[in-house]
């Protein structure tokens, strides 16, 4: 496995990461506890002592299984979560409706309202609540979920800065955040982006290049697309209520042909390295310039073990090349 310093911290982060989203269940059709507290365990096995969640993921389940997942383990992993999304008052920027399953409107029975808010007694209240789902003392790595227009970030940042004095949070970070936010938070470590094969978004918008010339952590989120680059979604996969892929255009049955296609072309790559289409996929990502870690998502233990796999793959620039070439020939046109 292949580990990376986030940022200046101090902290060596592995490559692969485990992404702890799927596992709260919410937007994702459910979740297992058991299976998800296997498939940590079999991720600090393996070498991955990354964990990502937030209290959004499923409003508080994801910190409960990571916190029971790392009880005896919590020196051998950094925990990374959140703040910035409350689901309990109506302060702060309005987001979107949802349920406990997934995404509503205003019309569905029982929608609560998602808020960007970011206001210093909110994170006070917010990482009190994490550290306590969390059964820790301190949260390795603290970032605010998604950026609130009505607190001004300087605010936000002192108050990050002073849970960081108190030894309450070690390293800070953002997510979902532009370039000139992070120039008015200052001296972050980390800034966690939706990047893989199919979004590219940050590259145009000038995020990798921002946070390499500045020693920024790059934690790339859904570097699988939500499972498509993986090879083993049939154009006739179905989906539960709930689950965000279920209207996606991303995931219709004529995308799901054109990705598959693509993915049939690595195949003569990753058999070159005795490795599965999806950790080719994933080492080409970590491989692109700015990008540091990537969050897989995980729901049971087989797919960690192929997710941290990735974690040791090496690319030539030959392979590089080759892969960008295939990439373009269905998406570059």
């Amino acid at each position: 496995m292949l580990y990376r310093e986030i940022g200046k911290s101090g902290l060596n982060a592995s490559v692969i990461a485990f992404g702890a989203w799927a596992i709260g269940g919410w937007m994702w059709g459910g979740s297992d506890e058991k299976e998800s507290i296997d498939a940590i365990h079999a991720a600090i096995d393996n070498g991955i002592n990354l964990i990502d969640t937030a209290p959004a993921y499923g409003f508080g389940y994801s910190e409960e299984i990571v916190g029971k997942a790392v009880k005896g383990k919590r020196d051998k992993v950094l925990i990374a979560t959140k703040c910035g999304l409350r689901w309990d008052l109506e302060k702060g920027e309005f987001f979107f409706y949802t349920t406990e399953k997934g995404a509503a409107d205003e019309s569905t029975p029982g929608a609560m309202k998602i808020y960007k808010y970011l206001h210093p007694e909110s994170i006070r209240y917010e990482i009190e609540q994490s550290l306590r789902r969390l059964g820790t003392d301190y949260i390795d790595l603290y970032q605010t979920h998604w950026q609130d227009s009505t607190t001004p970030i300087e605010d936000t940042m002192a108050e990050l800065t002073k849970l960081k004095d108190e030894g309450k949070i070690r390293a800070i970070g953002v997510s979902n955040a532009s370039v000139e936010q992070m120039k008015r938070y200052g001296a972050i470590d980390s800034d966690q982006e939706k990047y893989n094969m199919l979004h590219r978004k940050i590259e145009e918008q000038g995020n990798l290049d921002y946070c390499y010339e500045n020693k920024i952590a790059v934690l790339a989120y859904s570097p699988l697309s939500q499972g498509l680059l993986t090879g083993k979604i049939s154009p006739d996969r179905k989906y539960n209520e709930g689950d965000l892929r279920r209207n996606n255009p991303l995931f219709t049955p004529e995308n799901i042909t054109k990705v598959n296609s693509m993915l049939k072309e690595f195949e003569p790559i990753a058999e070159k390295h005795k490795v599965s289409t999806a950790q080719l996929v994933c080492a080409w990502t970590f491989n692109r310039k700015g990008i540091t870690h990537l969050l897989c998502g995980a729901r049971n233990r087989s797919q960690v073990i192929e997710n941290a796999g990735a974690g040791s793959v090496e690319l030539s620039q030959e392979d590089i090349n080759k892969i960008n070439s295939i990439y373009s020939k269905y998406f570059e046109q």
